[in-house]
Formats: structure tokens, C-alpha cells, sequence
């Protein structure tokens, strides 16, 4: 069927930029990149039925790119593409006129892209999504980028949904949506916890897996990119776009920075059996990355170091201009503040091996828009030779999750972690070497969104992920985890108050450690998953955060809330610059000294005793002399510690008032270190 509606005006238009874009003069300008296509069409629809108004042929094509310029449109109508050619998957090629496909650049979404076996099978036009085009301009108020520091930094993982879906103070119409997310009592509750930054699961438009699908689950966190520019509408009331941009600007207004975790390294048309969605029906052989065999690409074997069925050819110009495309878009037009991104090492992968000065490093860094931006890698891929923490460009952070492992190992009692939990502590140097890059290119984590919540973390020893549908393989088998006597949910006091404890002691050791800092939001409200550690596909309570708290839970929320001011009452605490450190010449520099229980400083053969289990050490500002000293004693007994000389004044100890700040305890001399708890002191006057 062939459709023209006499009202629109055609010409051959221009090849840039790419996607739609609206001309001064009320036109919409077309432009795609599908270098083996043997003709292009665009499809028109009505905003409300999807009804079809009209079908056009692309006219103008220069090089790889077909464009095409139309007037007439009126806002809000949708689009969608078609691609005639050659059908020969074994030649990498999917073209197909009669299968619509979202534009890679496509702005705005109708509708959630959701997986239909029947309408895929019968390409019928209501499978797929559709383009809104609509240009409204959107009022900034003047508003501007809080720009925080990297070492003040201090992120609130979160998902969309999942932080609104269930608090009573959220109007219903507003739970799970971009506008419920910056309500003024999350915007309250981020404030007073003392956050700096949001960092938001994938808010790309997705789509759930078949195989999810199928089973009546769906992927809830977002990592199956259809687009990469739209935001996603599951999470819209009316206006996907102006939404997005009123949270972002309601945070800005707070000094709170929106930071996206992205997925370049793979899409939702998955292996050689996935459904042909956008991508692989324009530029299948572009976009991909295949595996060769004799020096002959196989285009029916997509390499899949993500583990999701394809992985994304960065090493590719169209690829690479299409993904700082969409970077530059969403720190201008959507105003956000930087990116995590998801499998980091797939974007520095060229001849499928890493390369820390790939092409894509390279451009980001000449980039004066997105250079500026916080840039963060998950600095490991599943495909051969993956792992690369430390590798990235300086002026990148890393997840860093040899933090993770060695605090969580430290307060489970592990024999022998005293060496490493030092290093991991002060900002992994043998990792981030200092005269490199500064200490805040570690991210430093207890939990993230896929793992145990840390309530989970000190409840279960093994992982229960039955209603995932995999029969309990899927997930990380190796947490460091502790149920201290009892698999999940119990009222034994001893039970709870060890728990407790033993969140303290990580959420001290956390926010008393050098580098970035990464929060998993519902922590500080002891959310569980109920022992699930990859609830990827639980849209439900299972995931959404709980806020009616009881009094410990409150009490540990208020414990969180002051360890984070402290943290910032102590500019040693985000930036410790030693006096050999070279990065950084400018700004206080600090001296560490560790000491043995006794009062005696550390000697090297001290740190090879892997009975030891307890360690002091002060930070002191050269500059001003304000002096800090850290206690950590992983023991099941207590400790006595002779202070240093001088009088000390504590500020916290985890194992007393709940770890909540108290009155100034002055002590000169020997203080008795409970078993398993942690106690901070600041120098009043030195001897």
C-alpha cells in the first residue's frame, strides 16, 4: 500500500545531521545512515491511532547517508523507517521493506517497545514503536549544573521506579515516573542524606528479552537498549521528553547531579535469532561486531562479550559518531552531568582486544562538551581478556571492585585481608597509581544494583534467586557474605543487633575511604531483596524500596546521614594528598602514620601477620595540623589502643549508641576498642 497525503511538500534534503530535525521554516529534515540499503522509506502515522498518513520515499542520498526533507508535518505525528534490499543474513544483511524499524536517532518514543511474537511474525506496523516528532522548546529557568568536584562526589544509585513506586507521600499518579522521582520529599530525603549526585539505571528506551517475556517477568532494569537518545516512556506521564528535562532541572535546582548509566555495548536485537528492530535492518555489518574464521567474516556469529548476544562495534565510525552523538545530546538538550557506563571495556575494544588508547578514549577526551562530564567505566566486559581496572584514561573513574570485595572480606573475618583493606582504604595506589591520576578515579562501593542489598549482605549466606526462572544459576555466587547464625529474616535481638553492627562498620569503612563514593539507594532504609542478588526482572516489591521504618531502621538511617556529613566536615576524607604526591601540587597536603595497638608505629614485617585484624593509622594536614585518627578492629574481642600522645576527642564508634555522634568523649592515653566495630578521634591538642 502506498500512501501520499497531497498536503506534504518533498525535496531531497540534507545528509546532516543525522536523524530528524526541524528547520526554521516549519520543516523536518530526515537523515539516515544505511550505507547498503538499495532504497529507504519513511513512514508517517496519526499521534493517537498509529494510524498510517503517509509513506515517502527517500530521494536524496549522499554517501552513506539517506535524506530527506518534508513540510507539512504537524507536531507530535509519529515515524517510523523501512529499508529495501538484500535478505541474506548470511551476508549480514536484513533488509526488509515490509518491516518498519525505529530510527537510531529517534528523539522520542510513543510508546514502550515491547517484544509481540505475533505482530513481530506478521511485521505487522503496530510492533514497533514510533518516532514522535515534536520540537517543543522546553525552559530552562536559568538553571544551571551544580559541577561538583569528582573528590566531593558522593552518588545515589537508583531506578527510576523503584524509588517512588511505594513511598505514601508521592501522589499515586506520580510513583514510578521521571516527575515522581523529583517529588519534594525524595528531593527532601536526597538532601538531608547528603548526597551530591543521582545516578539513574538505564533511562534509554529498552525492551524486555523474549525469553522474559515469556515467562510474564520483564527486564526492570533497563539494559536492553532499542534507542539510545529517547528516554524511555514506561516512565513518562504524557511527555517522555519535557519530563526528563523537569527532573533534571528540579535536581539542578537542589545542587544535585543527574548521572545516566548508559549501554553502548550491546542492543536488544541480541544474537543472529534476535528481532530485527532498528540497527541490524539499516546497518547490520556497521553497527556489529562479528567473529572471522579464516580471515572471513562470519556474519551469522555475532561476538558476544557482554553476554547479551551482540556487542556493539565502537571501533566503527558510524558507530563511534552515533554514540558521542547521543552523549552530546543528553549533556546539552537534556542537561545531565555524566555517564556510567555499562561494560566498559567493550567501548575500548578494537580488533576485540582492549585498547586503553582506543579511537573512542581518544575522541571523548578531544571533546570539549563531553571531556567535561563525569565519565565512569564498568572497567570489565565478559568476553576474553575483559577485566582492566585501572586502565582507563585519567580522567575517567572506575568501579572499583577489589574495594568491594576486600571491606566486605575485612568484616566477615577473613584471615589475611588486613594488607589489602589498607590499600583499599586510603584509594588502591597500586591500582591508581598516584603520580597518574588522582585517588577519586576509584569508585568505591559496598553494593550495587546487581548483588545484594546490604541489608542482604549481612542476612544470607547463599543467593535465592528462584523466581528469577533460572533455577537459582543466575547471579554471583561469591558475595563475602554473613547471615551471622540465621538465613534471612530473623527476630533474635543478638541476631538484628549483630547485623546492624555489622552495616556500620561497612558504611564507616565506606565513607572513611579515599575515592569516589558510590551509594546503592534503599540501603540507608535496610531494603531487601529478600536474598535475591540479581533481580534484574523483579518489577515488584522485591525491588521498589519499602519507606515505613521501624526504630532501628530509623536509627540507621540517621547513623548513614551523619557519616555522610562527616565525611564532608573533613577535607582529608575526600582528597588526601600525601606530601610525595606529584598529580596534585596545589592544596593541603597530608601526612599518614599507622601505628601498632601497643602505640608503637608499624613496621614493614607487621603487615604480613595475618592473625592481625586491627589497624590504626592518623591523617594529619601539614598545613593546618588538624589530625585524625582511625581505628578498625575486626576481632572478636576487644582491643585495648594507647592513643597517640596528645588529647583526642572521639567522634563516632560503631559499637557504641548505635554509631550515632555523641557528646564529646575527651581521652588521653588507652581506650578499649570493642570486638568488630570501628571509632574515629580527632587530635584537640598534641604533647
Amino acid at each position: 500500500m502506498s500512501l501520499q497525503v497531497p498536503l506534504l511538500k518533498l525535496s531531497h534534503g540534507r545528509p546532516r545531521p543525522l536523524g530528524p530535525s526541524r528547520d526554521s521554516d516549519g520543516r523536518w529534515n530526515f537523515a539516515v545512515y544505511a550505507p547498503e540499503a538499495e532504497a529507504l522509506t519513511l513512514w508517517l502515522f496519526q499521534p493517537d491511532t498509529e494510524e498510517p498518513i503517509a509513506e515517502l520515499a527517500f530521494t536524496g542520498r549522499t554517501g552513506d547517508v539517506w535524506h530527506l526533507s518534508v513540510s507539512g508535518i504537524e507536531q507530535g505525528t509519529l515515524y517510523a523507517l523501512a529499508a529495501a534490499g538484500s535478505h541474506r543474513p548470511q551476508d549480514g544483511h536484513y533488509f526488509d521493506a515490509e518491516r518498519l524499524l525505529i530510527d537510531p536517532y529517534c528523539k522520542q518514543l510513543n510508546r514502550p517497545q515491547r517484544f509481540q511474537a505475533h505482530l513481530y511474525q506478521q511485521k505487522s506496523p503496530l510492533f514497533i514503536s514510533k518516532g514522535v516528532l515534536c520540537d517543543a522548546p522546553f525552559d530552562w529557568q536559568g538553571v544551571t549544573k551544580p559541577q561538583i568536584p569528582a573528590e566531593q562526589t558522593l552518588i545515589y544509585e537508583a531506578h527510576v521506579k523503584g524509588l517512588t513506586m511505594l513511598h505514601p507521600e508521592v501522589p499515586e499518579e506520580l510513583r514510578g515516573t521521571y516527575l515522581g522521582l523529583c517529588h519534594p520529599a525524595i528531593i527532601a530525603h536526597l538532601t538531608k542524606l547528603g548526597v551530591t549526585s543521582i545516578q539513574l539505571l538505564p533511562v534509554a528506551s529498552f525492551m524486555s528479552e523474549p525469553r522474559l517475556e515469556a515467562l510474564k517477568l520483564t527486564n526492570y532494569w533497563g539494559y536492553n537498549p532499542v534507542n539510545f537518545f529517547a528516554p524511555d516512556p514506561r516512565y513518562q506521564q504524557r511527555d517522555a521528553v519535557q519530563e526528563f528535562k523537569t527532573m533534571v532541572r528540579t535536581f539542578h535546582q537542589h545542587g544535585i547531579e543527574v548521572i545516566l548509566d548508559v549501554v553502548f555495548n550491546h542492543s536488544a536485537e541480541a544474537g543472529d535469532d534476535g528481532p530485527v528492530l532498528s540497527f541490524r535492518g539499516l546497518a547490520n555489518r556497521q553497527y556489529y561486531l562479528f567473529h572471522n574464521h579464516a580471515d572471513v567474516t562470519d556474519y551469522q556469529s555475532y561476538c558476544n562479550f557482554t553476554g547479551c548476544g551482540n556487542t556493539l562495534n565502537l571501533a566503527h565510525a558510524a558507530t563511534q559518531q552515533l554514540v558521542m552523538d547521543a552523549l552530546r545530546y543528553w549533556l546539552t538538550e537534556m542537561q545531565v552531568d555524566g555517564f556510567r557506563f555499562d561494560l566498559a571495556v567493550t567501548l575500548g575494544r578494537e580488533h576485540k582486544r582492549f585498547n586503553p588508547y582506543a579511537a573512542f578514549f581518544q575522541i571523548i577526551a578531544q571533546d570539549p562538551v563531553i571531556s567535561s562530564a563525569k565519565l565512569i567505566a564498568e572497567p570489565w566486559d565478559v568476553g576474553p581478556f575483559g577485566y582492566h581496572l585501572g586502565q582507563f584514561p585519567a580522567h575517567w573513574a572506575e568501579l572499583n571492585d577489589k574495594c568491594r570485595d576486600s571491606f566486605r572480606a575485612f568484616w566477615r573475618g577473613n584471615k589475611g585481608t588486613l594488607a589489602e583493606f589498607t590499600t583499599r582504604l586510603l584509594g588502591s595506589r597500586d591500582i591508581f597509581q598516584k603520580h597518574r591520576m588522582p585517588s577519586s578515579c576509584s569508585v568505591n562501593y559496598l553494593c550495587y544494583h546487581d548483588g545484594y542489598t546490604l541489608q542482604d549482605l549481612v542476612s544470607y549466606q547463599q543467593k535465592h534467586n528462584w523466581l528469577n526462572g533460572e533455577e537459582n544459576r543466575d547471579g554471583h555466587g561469591h558475595n563475602l557474605s554473613s547471615n551471622h547464625g540465621v538465613e534471612g529474616p530473623s527476630r533474635d535481638p543478638a541476631v538484628v543487633a549483630a547485623r546492624y553492627q555489622h552495616k556500620r562498620n561497612l558504611v564507616a569503612t565506606l565513607l572513611l575511604s579515599q575515592g569516589m563514593i558510590h551509594w546503592l539507594g534503599g540501603d540507608e532504609l535496610s531494603h531487601s531483596q529478600r536474598g535475591n542478588n540479581n533481580a534484574y526482572c523483579q518489577d515488584n516489591d522485591i525491588s521498589w524500596l519499602h519507606w515505613q521504618l521501624d526504630s532501628d531502621q530509623k536509627d540507621f538511617l540517621q547513623f548513614v546521614q551523619q557519616m555522610m556529613a562527616l565525611r564532608k566536615r573533613f577535607s582529608c576524607l575526600q582528597q588526601l594528598s600525601l606530601l610525595d604526591e606529584h598529580y596534585q601540587l596545589h592544596g593541603d597536603k597530608h601526612q599518614v602514620q599507622w601505628y601498632l595497638p601497643s602505640g608503637e608505629l608499624k613496621q614493614s614485617h607487621d603487615w604480613h601477620d595475618p592473625e592481625r585484624s586491627c589497624c590504626l593509622f592518623s591523617i594529619q594536614n601539614t598545613r593546618s595540623g588538624e589530625t585524625l585518627l582511625f581505628v578498625f578492629n575486626a576481632a572478636q574481642q576487644a582491643q585495648p589502643i594507647q592513643l597517640p600522645a596528645g588529647d583526642w576527642c572521639q567522634l563516632f564508634d560503631t559499637a557504641h549508641n548505635k554509631g550515632l555522634l555523641q557528646a564529646p568523649n575527651q581521652l588521653h592515653g588507652q581506650y578499649q576498642q570493642p570486638a568488630f566495630s570501628v571509632s574515629l578521634w580527632q587530635l584537640l591538642s598534641a604533647e
